[in-house]
C-alpha cells in the first residue's frame, strides 16, 4: 500500500473532483498539537501540517472548533469530513477511516508527585483518586474508569488546575497527554511533578465514513502528504508499531 501511494505521489497531484472541493475539518483544544489561538483561529503544528496537505491536495478547508466529544459525534454523523486526531480510538471503530500517514507520537501519561513514586502497573490506580480533564475521553478510557468501582475520578477544567489539585493532594494521579502538560510545567513548584507513560498512540487524519467520499479523501490527502515529503516540506513518516503500553492497561483500549 505504501509503495502504491508513493508511486501515486510522484506521478502528480490528485484532482479534487468528487463533488465539492471544500472540507469541514474539526479541531479541538489540544496544544501544542491543535488549539484555537487568541485571534480565534486554528493553530498548532498538526493544524499547520493539515493546512499544507489540504492545499497541496487541491481542497479548501473550513475549520470548526469543537469539544472532542462533539468531534466524535460529528465524525459519526458526517457533519465534519475529517479530524486531525489520533489513531486507535475505540469509540470510533467502524465510523472512520484513518490515514496511512503517521507523523507525531501522542503519549498519554499519569502525572504524580515525586514523593509518591512511579506508576509501574495500571492496577496501582485502584483505590486512588484520579484527576481528569473535563471534556476529554482519553480515547474511550474515561468510560472504562467511570464504570470501575475501584477508581475514583475528580474533574479539573484544564491542565494547570489539574496540576494545582495534584500538588494540593486533591488527587493521587492526573491523566493527560505529555505535550500539553510539558508546555506548562514552568512554575518552581512544578519540579515535584513526574510522569509515567501509560499508552502511546499516533497522529492520524480521521475521515468520516458517513461521507461517501471518505476513501477518496484519504487517498488524495495521503498522496499530497507524500508529495510534500518528497520535496522536503513535511516531516518523515513514522513506522506503526504497538507503542508503549503500561502493564495492566485495559485490553479493550490498547
Amino acid at each position: 500500500m505504501f509503495i502504491f501511494l508513493a508511486m501515486a505521489a510522484l506521478a502528480g497531484p490528485v484532482l479534487a473532483n468528487a463533488g465539492s472541493n471544500k472540507l469541514r475539518i474539526g479541531y479541538t483544544d489540544f496544544p501544542p498539537i491543535e488549539y484555537q489561538n487568541e485571534q480565534g483561529e486554528p493553530a498548532g503544528h498538526f493544524i499547520e501540517l493539515t493546512r499544507k496537505v489540504v492545499q497541496e491536495a487541491g481542497y479548501e478547508a473550513e475549520y470548526i472548533y469543537l469539544p472532542v466529544s462533539r468531534i466524535y459525534l460529528y465524525l459519526k454523523n458526517g457533519t465534519i469530513d475529517l479530524w486531525p486526531g489520533v489513531s486507535g480510538i475505540t469509540y470510533l471503530e467502524g465510523e472512520v477511516l484513518e490515514s496511512w500517514m503517521n507523523v507525531y507520537p501522542v503519549q498519554l501519561s499519569a502525572w504524580y508527585l515525586k514523593s509518591s513514586g512511579p506508576l509501574v502497573h495500571f492496577d496501582q490506580l485502584k483505590g486512588k483518586i484520579v484527576i481528569v480533564i473535563g471534556g476529554y475521553t482519553y480515547g474511550g478510557l474515561l468510560s472504562w474508569m467511570e464504570a470501575s468501582s475501584q477508581i475514583r475520578l475528580t474533574q479539573a477544567p484544564n491542565n494547570r488546575a489539574a496540576l494545582e489539585m495534584l500538588k494540593l493532594k486533591r488527587g493521587d494521579y492526573f491523566l493527560d497527554y505529555r505535550e500539553p502538560v510539558e508546555m506548562i510545567l514552568n512554575q518552581t513548584a512544578d519540579s515535584m511533578i513526574r510522569g509515567t507513560e501509560l499508552r502511546s498512540r499516533y497522529s492520524a487524519w480521521l475521515y468520516s465514513l458517513a461521507s461517501p467520499r471518505a476513501a477518496l479523501l484519504r487517498e488524495a490527502l495521503d498522496d499530497a502528504y507524500l508529495r510534500l515529503l518528497h520535496r522536503g516540506e513535511a516531516p518523515s513518516v513514522q513506522g506503526f508499531n504497538s507503542g508503549v503500553v503500561l502493564p495492566g492497561f485495559p485490553d479493550e483500549h490498547r
